[in-house]
């Protein structure tokens, strides 16, 4: 672990280089086909080491690329997630490896069954920019939990903290382990088409859409997180004095670049004003003095910050109500400040897309079912919200969507759960990871029939007589 750049790190043209890495990863992988617990939990006793050492060092790398992200901000939702998540694989790790022995019915008897959970060999993960730290290695924990190596491609919005990565990993693993590329979109090209034993994939639906594209030439199994439109209902039940503070903490942590973020808010029409007041007073509370705050995140580039923009003035040019709920924006310093919008037409970007950013459409309903029905009529979302009281109000919301995931009168907290398989549905993607759910996905649980040294399968042999045709009759009946 000498930490030195390695001569294939050097070969100018990408899809070789990952070629190359992939195949010295395989061939370790082919020395030892399923690792013994052991050196699974050395792995992830390293990564935590890894993480602990290096997480200053994170923080202000990821700073950096944003601009101004709070090192709190990068400690709560990358730093301390990752190594819960890594305390809790080796707690579980040897129950996760056990084989697991299945019944039979009688007609296999008296064979027995196991089911063997082994690797899948080289894992490929994707991870986006806005939790560069959580995103790469919460997965990775998983992989290397399950006995797999793996190959790691951060964004190209986050080059300090990719720099940074890059050499914590080859300081802590050799090559042929865990190792990282990094580069721009014609890498990830590169690095999305090679014939991983199975990828996963944090981003955009669109983006998506085109790694599935890639992989599925290698019949590689995908993973996919890609976020979507993540609703939050406000029930006629709910109280705003404790609802409103939550929603704002999910909606503004990291300036609302999350992928579980609330994304838009369903709110009973006679209490949209009442909302909107609340709203104002908790984030004056949360986040005093913008754009100058310095908890406050500021948005990862120029051409995202223009975005934002762009979809504020859209939905005002067609008639929405622009409501500013604190300070001006600071284009500079990329501050975006927030806003809600009301009344913005379904046809605007602004609702039609992912926002990624500190801007809250509200939605007026009339019923429940009328809630439930604006949510269905629209892709399946990664994440959904709901906030009151009444519990048959929320019974029907349950069984009434569906989604990735729910947090029930808070925000995203689901996602911070190791027990609570994180993954979308449709649109919003598909698989899961995290705890054993992300144990099973990079694993392969293969069935094992040992058959006993007494079979009445020898019944069955040809030539096909009497006895055959007895055996199949009661196999009719009883099998």
């Amino acid at each position: 672990m000498d930490g030195q750049v390695s001569p294939k790190a050097e070969i100018a043209d990408p899809a070789a280089r990952i070629a190359s890495l992939l195949a010295t990863q395989k061939a370790a992988w082919a020395a030892d086909v399923t690792p013994s617990h052991a050196i699974r939990d050395d792995r992830l006793a390293r990564l935590d080491r890894m993480v602990d050492a290096w997480q200053e060092r994170f923080a202000v790398a990821i700073s950096e690329d944003f601009g101004n992200r709070p090192a709190v901000v990068t400690t709560l939702t990358d730093i301390v997630p990752v190594r819960a998540a890594i305390r809790h694989a080796r707690k579980q790790l040897k129950r996760w490896m056990r084989s697991r022995r299945v019944s039979l019915a009688w007609t296999g008897k008296p064979a027995s069954a196991v089911i063997l959970r082994q690797p899948l060999g080289v894992v490929g993960i994707v991870a986006p920019w806005n939790y560069p730290l959580n995103l790469m290695l919460s997965p990775l924990v998983g992989a290397l939990a399950a006995g797999n190596r793996a190959m790691l491609k951060p964004s190209e919005l986050t080059p300090a903290f990719s720099e940074v990565l890059a050499k914590a990993i080859a300081e802590t693993f050799s090559e042929d382990e865990v190792v990282v590329v990094t580069g721009g979109p014609e890498v990830a090209t590169a690095f999305t088409s090679a014939p991983f034993d199975h990828l996963i994939f944090t981003g955009s639906t669109a983006v998506g859409r085109k790694v599935a594209e890639a992989a599925a030439k290698n019949l590689t199994p995908v993973t996919l997180e890609l976020g979507g439109k993540s609703p939050a209902i406000l029930d006629a039940s709910v109280q705003f004095d404790k609802a409103v503070p939550r929603l704002v903490w999910g909606k503004l942590l990291n300036s609302g670049q999350t992928c579980v973020a609330p994304d838009y808010a369903l709110v009973p029409r006679e209490r949209i004003a009442d909302f909107v007041a609340a709203l104002k007073e908790e984030v004056a509370r949360q986040y005093p003095g913008l754009p100058a705050n310095a908890d406050y995140t500021s948005i990862i580039s120029p051409r995202h910050f223009s975005r934002l923009t762009r979809l504020v003035e859209e939905a005002r040019d067609r008639g929405a109500e622009v409501v500013e709920l604190a300070g001006s924006h600071d284009g500079e310093r990329r501050v975006f400040s927030p806003v809600a919008l009301i009344g913005a037409s379904d046809e605007t970007a602004v609702m039609s897309e992912e926002i990624f950013g500190p801007i809250l459409p509200i939605v007026p309903y009339d019923t429940l079912d009328e809630a439930i029905a604006y949510i269905n009529q629209r892709d399946r979302p990664l994440a959904l919200y709901w906030f009151g009281e009444d519990k048959a109000a929320k019974e029907r919301v349950l069984t009434g969507t569906i989604a990735g995931g729910v947090t029930i009168n808070d925000t995203i907290l689901h996602l911070a759960q190791d027990d609570l398989p994180f993954g979308g549905v449709g649109a919003s993607g598909y698989g899961a990871y995290h705890g054993e759910a992300g144990f099973l996905a990079l694993s392969k649980e293969k069935p094992v029939l040992k058959q006993s040294a007494i079979s009445g399968v020898k019944f069955l042999y040809p030539p096909y007589g009497r006895m055959a045709q007895w055996m199949l009759k009661l196999l009719g009946r009883f099998g």
